[in-house]
């Protein structure tokens, strides 16, 4: 619903966008993004074939995003006057944000909206999470208007958003950018349900890249909410796992904390996704936080490749073994906590392992390459 087209309405506009993902729509070719029948073009609210299928069975099909459009598209919003609302995801922080925003952006005041925080153990204290989020955007360079923590799919937090909108778009547009799988459409579904006469929703799924192309939803007073396709960050373990495996490694609900006390040289699997390795300290315990869904083995460091080579894809799974014969192979990083830290293991879009001693730890972490594995200030 882009203004400027003045050849065409806003609702003929509409009409070869697809409803859910933005997408110009096109009824020639059902293997490029945007294919409708061409009978569906006569419905009041058109989506595209790929979007009704992630709609109505779940299932969804690869498409390439030009990332010179993408680049543009996004670079563009220096040159404009406008709010720009960075979601990201509050599980995968450091694998969501986007270190560059602040050159994309321009001048444009930034709100950072942190969501998900409903998968955090409950009696997490609100400012320490603020405080803790600041100092890490602040240390990727972003300048903050302010910060919001909330859940969008639960809803909590969700009137502070509204506010914070509110109090600081004035007379401007609001742009919302993030990486893929932080939320944004469902965030936005919340806006158009509770503030726009649309009738339409944005599509929303598990898969990377569910919106294609900017969508624009009207506000009452001219301006617009544009939702700027997710940023595909393939640092991210939600970037290179199967499909059917990112139900087992995005939270849904509460994450309920592992606890393990361990002695060096012992090892802990995350399925067949990652592996931790006790080097060198005094016993201690770490406490993982991951998808309830996913399964955790603890060995001996001096067994730990021979059980990996024995028993990946099955007792060590997920992905399959047939799954992992098309993933990364692993590579190790060392990481050494020194004494004094209180510190997280972060490995980007799997989770993270907290070291609940400060006596310092010699650990390493074997996981596919390419995947972010770095030491950051404790969360919690």
């Amino acid at each position: 619903m882009a203004r400027g087209g003045s050849q065409v309405t806003n609702s003929q506009q509409e009409k070869v966008r697809c409803a859910g993902c933005g997408v110009n729509l096109q009824t020639k070719d059902s293997g490029k993004p945007g294919f409708v029948p061409a009978a569906a073009l006569e419905k009041e609210i058109i989506i595209c074939q790929r979007c009704f299928r992630i709609k109505n069975y779940n299932e969804a099909a690869s498409v390439a995003i030009d990332q010179d459009d993408f680049l543009r598209l996004l670079g563009g919003i220096a040159a404009t006057d406008s709010l720009v609302v960075h979601i990201v995801d509050l599980f995968d922080f450091e694998g969501s944000i986007i270190p560059g925003l602040q050159r994309f952006v321009g001048n444009n005041p930034v709100l950072l909206v942190v969501n998900k925080i409903d998968l955090l153990p409950k009696g997490v204290s609100t400012n320490r999470l603020r405080n803790w989020v600041q100092k890490q955007a602040k240390a990727q360079g972003i300048r903050l208007m302010d910060v919001i923590l909330c859940s969008a799919k639960r809803g909590t937090g969700f009137e502070h958003v509204i506010e914070a909108l509110a109090q600081h778009r004035g007379d401007r547009d609001v742009y919302v950018v993030g990486a893929t799988n932080v939320g944004k459409s469902t965030l936005i579904n919340r806006l158009i349900r509770d503030y726009s006469d649309l009738e339409r929703e944005l599509t929303t799924s598990r898969y990377p890249g569910t919106t294609l192309d900017a969508v624009h939803i009207p506000l009452d007073d001219g301006h617009d909410i544009i939702d700027t396709p997710g940023i595909v960050y393939s640092h991210r373990m939600t970037e290179i796992v199967p499909r059917d495996v990112l139900g087992a490694i995005l939270p849904e609900k509460e994450i309920k904390p592992i606890v393990y006390q361990l002695n060096a040289d012992q090892s802990i699997f995350v399925g067949a996704l990652a592996r931790f390795d006790f080097v060198e300290g005094e016993r201690q315990s770490f406490t993982f936080y991951v998808s309830n869904g996913l399964k955790l083995h603890r060995t001996k460091l001096e067994r730990a490749d021979e059980l990996y080579a024995e028993h990946k894809g099955v007792m060590l799974a997920p992905p399959s073994a047939e799954q992992l014969a098309d993933m990364p192979a692993w590579t190790r990083h060392r990481l050494n906590v020194k004494r004094g830290q209180e510190m997280d293991v972060f490995i980007s879009g799997l989770g993270w392992i907290h070291v609940n001693s400060t006596v310092g730890a010699l650990i390493d972490i074997h996981a596919p390459k390419g995947i972010r594995v770095m030491l950051r200030d404790a969360l919690i």
